[in-house]
């Protein structure tokens, strides 16, 4: 019965969202308030619907409900139960569920925080998610049906996946869900603003908070999948140019640029058009990671289908919002050509620099992305892009990127010269610069472009303390006075700074662990060493144990340091029965900000185990970094201005709102 009524509340949303797709839509056109009304009530009913479903869906893979497909797929009853609820999106259907069920979220939540917007905005962003909410519910019904019954069902399940049985993927897609799914509100935005023709200083203030709460999550996402790649998969990596990692990585690309960009709207009423389009891109992009991990096209641990059916569907979503998205830009784009005169160097000039380089930076992920997929489609001919052409393609982009990033922040709107800005960052440029030949010239064997890069991460850390001694007027102003200026300065102001430090953090991580590591590949016997940077690594014994559901080889180490001891490492080489498959549970131990990592692997014929043994540099400072950089979105997402949606304080009409903004 529990499967019926998920079946039931799956019909039911489809139908609302239909009806939500359409009355309000007409409301505004006719200017009626009793259709553009009936948003409200039927976006908390489309979200109620679609969360009964998906508990419905919930409690079957927790009580082991074999006679659902997808659960007897993709569940045991030996698997853990945190596993067996975190399954629930761990499949297909189940994350196409968790997708709409935060589409819808969305959808909810712009009615009831959106109160202060425009009637006839309202109801044309709330009609456009439920557009897209449409979309994926047919698509669930028809061809990805979680409630699928099996006759007869099978006493025992098939198993999640081994590598998503970890507390990493417990949180990891629910928070990239939240990143993906939170750009389609500001991509409603953009559709709602070209069929109204109008945008304003008050529009930009009514997306940037969503804008800003999209980016916060897909950050946390990427960091939180980057992390458990890192301990999880054993090869001692944080990033490997995946193709469905890229997925996630280019809308981010791109949405960073839309963040900066709607930033120029909102306080001079320039950048429009490239602001709408950037929406659109965002969102794009979007649905293209969801295309990738379900048309079968990509052989990953992300990828949820091989059913071209299922694939062809969400390209059918993709070239329905992307294609009506552009083709709507192209009719009404001209209505936004109020250009706002600013010099090239001045605020404005830093962000559309910002901006070129971040999508361009994209468009050689998307290059490498999707270059071999297009090879294979064109001929029998397989080619594969990996980290070289990344690293040659990319990174270069990123170091101009940065230092606009330092000197754009404290660039003045309108006019300015680049000897003023020069000025204001020159402490900054002068510790960073130290550093780099500092490191570059035998600092523990660095080489040049190692001090280089630390010494950028350090000039953007320090550069973006340089807008808040700006603000304060540091040893220009009374010591009383310039503490006061530090108080009242805006929390989207040091939101900004935390972004843009915390980035150079993660440069810094990057490039002492890319640069620094020291490694170590051998096979040992019980009671053999090796030694690692100034560590020496034991192997004392391997044991044979059994988990919940699984059977493990764990290798324990002893590990001394400078011949002290130090501290016991253990790793597991685990194996899952029904799903045949295996899998290494690393043993890492920070030290300070550095790791020392070991991953055990499978014994040879003479009786030792491999094992791989990494000491990581500041390899923490790389996940530090992001998590610090959302921390400055949630800061900025906390400042009164931009929560407009909550403000019981009516805008008055024709009034310029207090800039403010993460930069």
């Amino acid at each position: 019965m529990i499967a019926e009524t998920g079946q039931f509340a799956l019909a039911l949303a489809l139908t609302i969202s239909v009806a939500l797709a359409l009355v309000p839509l007409i409301g505004a056109w006719l200017r009626d308030s009793r259709l553009m009304n009936f948003a409200t009530a039927a976006s908390v009913a489309q979200f109620g619907a679609i969360a009964l479903a998906f508990g419905c869906l919930a409690r079957a893979f927790v009580t082991s409900d074999f006679s659902l497909k997808v659960v007897a797929l993709n569940s045991t009853l030996s698997m853990p139960t945190i596993y067996k609820f975190t399954g629930t999106w761990g499949n297909h259907e189940g994350s196409l569920l968790l997708w709409v069920l935060i589409l819808s979220g969305f959808g909810a939540s712009v009615v009831l925080a959106g109160r202060n917007l425009p009637p006839t905005l309202r109801a044309r962003v709330v009609a456009v998610q439920a557009m897209i909410a449409t979309g994926f519910l047919a698509l669930i019904i028809f061809t990805s049906n979680p409630f699928e019954r099996l006759a007869p069902a099978p006493l025992d399940g098939q198993e999640l996946n081994p590598l998503l049985q970890d507390f990493g993927l417990t949180i990891h897609p629910p928070f990239l869900y939240l990143g993906y799914v939170g750009f389609s509100v500001t991509f409603s935005f953009a559709i709602a603003a070209l069929i109204e023709g109008r945008v304003d200083v008050a529009w930009a203030r009514f997306v940037r908070p969503w804008v800003l709460a999209a980016w916060m999550f897909l950050t946390i996402g990427i960091t939180l999948g980057s992390y458990w790649a890192y301990y999880e998969l054993g090869w001692g990596g944080f990033w490997f140019w995946d193709p469905v990692e890229n997925a996630s990585f280019m809308p981010w690309l791109v949405g960073t640029a839309f963040l900066h960009s709607a930033l120029v709207v909102e306080r001079r009423q320039a950048l429009i058009v490239w602001t709408l389009l950037l929406a659109i891109f965002t969102f794009s992009l979007s649905l293209i990671g969801t295309f990738l991990v379900r048309s079968g096209v990509l052989t990953s641990v992300h990828a949820f289908a091989s059913d071209p059916a299922r694939g062809i569907g969400v390209l059918m979503i993709l070239v329905a919002a992307t294609g009506g998205g552009l083709t709507l830009f192209s009719l009404r784009a001209g209505a936004f050509r109020n250009a706002v005169p600013f010099a090239p160097v001045s605020r404005e000039g830093g962000l559309v620099l910002n901006n070129i380089i971040l999508t361009s930076a994209a468009g050689t992920v998307f290059l490498g992305t999707f270059y071999p997929l297009i090879v294979e489609m064109l001929g029998p001919d397989k080619i594969s892009v990996g980290a070289p052409y990344f690293n040659h393609t990319f990174v270069p982009l990123m170091v101009p990127l940065f230092l606009v990033l330092v000197v754009g922040s404290v660039l003045r709107w309108k006019r300015d010269t680049l000897s003023g800005a020069a000025r204001r960052v020159r402490l900054a440029a002068a510790v960073a610069l130290a550093v780099a030949i500092a490191l570059g010239l035998g600092g523990q064997g660095a080489n040049a472009l190692a001090g280089a890069g630390v010494g950028l991460g350090v000039f953007l850390v320090l550069g973006s303390l340089a807008v808040l001694t700006m603000r304060m007027r540091l040893f220009q102003a009374a010591r009383g006075r310039s503490w006061q200026l530090l108080r009242t300065t805006p929390r989207a102001t040091f939101g900004m700074v935390l972004a843009h430090a915390g980035l150079g953090l993660a440069v810094i991580g990057i490039t002492a662990t890319t640069a620094w590591q020291d490694e170590a590949i051998v096979a040992l016997a019980p009671g053999e060493s090796v030694e690692v940077a100034n560590f020496r690594l034991t192997l004392d014994k391997v044991d044979l144990l059994n988990g919940p559901n699984y059977q493990a080889e764990r290798g324990t180490f002893s590990v001394t340091r400078s011949g002290r001891p130090f501290t016991t490492l253990a790793s597991e080489r685990r194996f899952y029965p029904v799903a045949g498959r295996v899998t290494t549970e690393a043993a890492i131990r920070p030290v300070w900000l550095s790791n020392l990592y070991v991953a055990v692997g499978e014994a040879n014929d003479a009786g030792r185990w491999v094992a791989r043994i990494y000491y990581h540099p500041f390899v923490l400072l790389i996940w530090f970094g992001p998590a610090i950089m959302a921390l400055g979105g949630l800061v900025s997402l906390s400042d009164r201005r931009f929560r407009l949606g909550v403000a019981r304080r009516r805008l008055v009409p024709g009034a310029v709102p207090a800039a403010a903004g993460l930069s």
